[in-house]
């Protein structure tokens, strides 16, 4: 969910802040411009009219010469990566196609021969009035490619450093050629005798009805790149997630269509770029050609030859919304088999992206989601399935009733691989499912109704899973994210990692960003945080929270809890909760709402306004893991008790509420400058009590600013500069619109450099998140507005 940089607290002038996409999901009268009577422009006073236009002529030429230079950029970023144009015909690839790529023709090398090093480059002249990021030098290491390729023990990053830490500079190049990448299997060795003594027999999937073309791995190179920066915020290693290896574009996306054309079956993108030793990951399968895959028709296939791993939907192994239970790992239960033993089922989790009508479909967004279901649902044995949630804007479409209404938006809207698993869903339907008033909102800045997507993305989400009893857990996802890495491992790391967790001290820490080279290890971040909260004289939070107003769901006032037999004893019981799934897992700090200064901190609608509002917690940007008993608690506070929140906010309030375990999880968050790292926490965990909260937040529309230059924020700006170097193209190295110094910026990476004799080759990243990734091949700017 996409949210205003800047939003000022009058929602009169919300209508200059938003984008054109936000001022889609808004109520007409919040974005209208007013109209401009022709009569004031023309009336009788001589001096208004000389004043006015002098001044609409000032704007027009004004609004001219910066269309220029805007198109003049555009326009040499295109002239440089791309000699024709990359336009869509319905035609190819579901609904996708490109015209014929030319090769590059130019670029501005940033090589590491022959230029300076990260040391030796100046740091702009920084002033009092610029943010405080902007005193710090860009890193490069970042952009260093595979001949800098080292071991693990051998790595040495540009940033951060301890003090006495070496340089890595300059770098040294290692390889000649390109080093040979080996395929990446991060599931569990299902054909070992560990894993079959306990658990049921995983048969393998496969793309065609004939079970010859096998699901591809992909590819990884071990080592990492000389010099590439350290993420600054979260790490691999505390989620399970591996840190010796990294991908390269190839490695990453050629086992889905990268790199080979139409005819061969792929998406003919990626030729345009640097290729060398691309062929390694075709070596094993060959090129698959996707023409002709349902991926709902290729995942019903994948769980139906491996359904008794999983339990039936009903099951005593499901979690109940109403039931206090002590959980064993990962939901395991014992079920007897023919021979007698007995054999531990697993739960079933449904990753569901939101998509919406009018998406702009590519081939990149294509390949990302091949990904995400090969190694999801396919190399998993059918653990997980992945759907879409496409949103109908025009709520005149009977999507719910008519069959051949759902084929023509789906005809229009999705690539055809895809329109099996997607479930269509509109603002209309959601004012059926959620009838009648919802009473007052405290504040509602974006002017939006009550069910629009906007302020309550939720609902369809609760809906979805009411009708999909066979999950067990649903990932809220969303289309402009990108996993550079493999997706079985990013999503089963998270979930051991959210079951490993205590309760006790859970909401305190998870309001806290966690700096590994700040803070120390995970021990020791465990011990900072709970002094800051013995000495901030609060109590934490353990189990459901009490509040004027406060009305029971069903299940308490029959008597039961959410919370688990292992937090009965005391409060202080590390061993609370250590075992059980989280109920809600999130991406960023789930901070306190209250004075925080986050814009939409106060649209809480159902509540007794007479009364303060209640306590609140979110977690900005949607992207979550939500249980079936926390998305049932969430329905019921909807349809039965007319309550509800802002999207971003609803969620880990109704956990917070109620007594569900919620957990942030510290993943990998990299910064394009060399911050000092107490700046880094003072400008992230500068709210009440060293927290992501209260006043000083970091979610404050005032700070907001210090997120752009990070790799995962709604409005950060290097993700996406970073992603598009990734995939081989051309960038300038501002990293924001109308930065680049004296000179101006300057175009880097692409082909050329990367061909280039003397340089290190193209990127290969350590996995990580980044979003927003709004447009990825460079013709695509033509048709986006920032």
């Amino acid at each position: 969910m996409e949210r205003p940089s800047f939003i000022s607290r009058s929602s009169s002038s919300l209508s200059s802040l938003l984008s054109h996409d936000e001022k889609s999901l808004l109520p007409r009268p919040v974005y209208q411009k007013p109209k401009i009577r022709v009569r004031s422009l023309l009336g009788h006073c001589l001096y208004r009219r000389v004043v006015l236009w002098i001044a609409a002529g000032l704007a027009v030429l004004f609004l001219i010469l910066n269309s220029g230079e805007r198109d003049l950029r555009r326009d040499r970023l295109l002239d440089l990566v791309h000699s024709k144009p990359y336009k869509k015909d319905k035609s190819d690839v579901g609904g996708i196609k490109s015209a014929k790529d030319e090769p590059q023709v130019a670029v501005v090398v940033a090589g590491t021969e022959g230029s300076k090093s990260s040391e030796e480059v100046s740091v702009p002249e920084w002033r009092e009035d610029m943010p405080h990021w902007m005193k710090y030098k860009h890193l490069d290491g970042f952009f260093v490619g595979l001949k800098a390729l080292v071991p693990a023990c051998d790595y040495k990053p540009e940033h951060p450093r301890s003090p006495g830490e070496k340089s890595p500079y300059p770098v040294t190049i290692s390889y000649t050629d390109l080093p040979t990448p080996t395929p990446y299997i991060p599931q569990p060795d299902y054909e070992s005798s560990e894993y079959t003594a306990e658990y049921h027999q995983v048969k393998p999937c496969y793309l065609d009805n004939d079970n010859k073309v096998p699901v591809p791995d992909i590819y990884a190179y071990d080592g990492i790149v000389q010099g590439q920066p350290e993420p600054v915020i979260g790490s691999h290693g505390l989620l399970g997630l591996r840190d010796d290896v990294c991908f390269d574009r190839f490695a990453r996306y050629g086992p889905y269509g990268l790199g080979y054309s139409f005819e061969e079956g792929g998406v003919d993108v990626g030729m345009d770029t640097e290729r060398a030793g691309a062929e390694a990951v075709w070596k094993k399968t060959g090129k698959i050609n996707y023409d002709k895959i349902d991926w709902g028709e290729v995942q019903n296939r994948c769980y139906e030859s491996n359904k008794e791993r999983f339990a039936e939907p009903g099951a005593q192994n499901q979690p109940s919304r109403t039931t206090s239970t002590t959980r064993t790992e990962r939901s395991f239960t014992y079920t007897n088999t023919n021979s007698g033993s007995q054999k531990k089922k697993i739960p079933r989790t449904a990753v569901v992206v939101r998509a919406y009508t009018g998406y702009p479909w590519t081939h990149h967004a294509v390949l990302n989601f091949r990904a995400m279901i090969s190694e999801l649902a396919l190399r998993s044995g059918g653990e997980y399935t992945v759907h879409f949630l496409l949103h109908v804007r025009d709520d005149n479409e009977a999507v719910w009733a008519d069959p051949v209404t759902v084929q023509r938006v789906l005809d229009d809207n999705v690539p055809a691989e895809f329109h099996s698993i997607c479930t269509l869903w509109s603002q209309a339907q959601m004012r059926l499912i959620y009838p009648g008033q919802f009473g007052h909102s405290f504040s509602n800045p974006s002017g939006g109704d009550v069910h629009g997507v906007y302020r309550s993305a939720h609902l369809p989400l609760q809906h979805f899973a009411m009708n999909h009893p066979e999950y067990d857990h649903f990932w809220n996802w969303e289309l402009d994210m990108r996993w550079l890495g493999n997706y079985y491992e990013l999503f089963d790391r998270l979930g051991r990692w959210g079951q490993q967790q205590s309760r006790v001290g859970a909401w305190e820490r998870s309001a806290k960003y966690y700096i590994p080279r700040y803070h120390g290890d995970w021990a020791n971040f465990t011990a900072l945080v709970r002094n800051e909260t013995l000495n901030s004289g609060r109590s934490p939070v353990l189990g459901p929270v009490s509040f004027p107003g406060r009305a029971p769901l069903r299940s308490e006032a029959a008597g039961q809890s959410f919370m688990p037999p292992s937090c009965t004893t005391t409060r202080d019981d590390p061993a609370c909760g250590v075992g059980e799934d989280a109920d809600l897992i999130t991406l960023n700090p789930l901070f306190d709402a209250e004075d925080s200064g986050w814009v939409f901190s106060s649209d809480v609608t159902g509540y007794d306004t007479a009364l303060p509002a209640p306590p609140r917690r979110c977690a900005i940007v949607t992207a979550s893991r939500l249980s079936r008993r926390l998305l049932a608690a969430m329905h019921e506070e909807v349809w039965r008790l007319r309550h509800t929140m802002f999207s971003e906010m609803f969620p880990a309030s109704v956990a917070l509420h109620r007594g569900l375990k919620a957990v942030y999880a510290p993943h990998p968050v990299s910064f394009d400058r060399g911050w000092d790292l107490a700046a880094v926490d003072a400008a992230f965990n500068g709210g009440r009590d060293g927290s992501s909260g209260g006043r000083g937040s970091p979610f404050d529309l005032r700070n907001e600013h210090n997120h752009k230059g990070t790799t995962w924020y709604y409005h950060s700006e290097f993700a996406g500069l970073l992603w598009r170097r990734w995939l081989g193209y051309a960038q300038y190295d501002d990293g924001r619109s109308g930065e680049g110094g004296a000179g101006g910026p300057t175009l880097r990476g692409g082909k050329v450099e990367e061909e280039r004799a003397t340089g290190t080759g193209r990127m290969c990243l350590r996995s990580m998140l980044v979003h927003p990734i709004k447009w990825e091949h460079p013709s695509e700017l033509e048709d986006w507005q920032p």
